[in-house]
């Protein structure tokens, strides 16, 4: 497999009402839902092995996309990250590593506005950014 890249399937996760949805970016009929992350995440692979089962038993055409090896790539949008850190993060906690005042995180957090790219990449690399600093700590 030398000079091979795997391929990157983007899943799409959401809040819904009381729990997350999921679906396949590009690749229709495949859909779940999870009350948490972590349970989304399996039942993604559970919905993916079903449908290739099925594929194979009833003869049917399985995506292109998810034959071989493949990786699943997890995306939220910032609303639905917002609201599922809700309880460990704070909007002035938030504000001082965004630098995106509380307000403004209100109303992406509630859905009121969204965005714009360059705010939404600012949120995700301060995020990132917290993340490999607590990596980085021993205790």
């Amino acid at each position: 497999m030398k000079g091979l890249t795997m391929k990157t399937i983007k899943v799409i996760i959401e809040q819904a009402e009381h729990n997350y949805c999921a679906y396949l970016e590009g690749i229709s009929g495949f859909t779940t839902i999870g009350s948490t992350i972590e349970e989304l995440k399996a039942n993604m692979c559970e919905v993916i092995k079903i449908m290739k089962d099925e594929c194979e038993e009833h003869n049917y055409e399985f995506p292109e996309e998810l034959k071989g090896e493949y990786e699943l790539l997890y995306q939220m949008d910032v609303k639905s990250v917002l609201e599922f850190y809700t309880g460990i993060f704070t909007k002035a906690g938030l504000e001082r590593i965004t630098g995106i005042n509380q307000k403004q995180l209100w109303h992406y957090a509630s859905g009121g506005r969204r965005p714009r790219p360059e705010q939404a990449l600012k949120i995700e690399t301060a995020l990132h950014k917290l993340g490999k600093e607590l990596l980085s700590i021993n205790l």
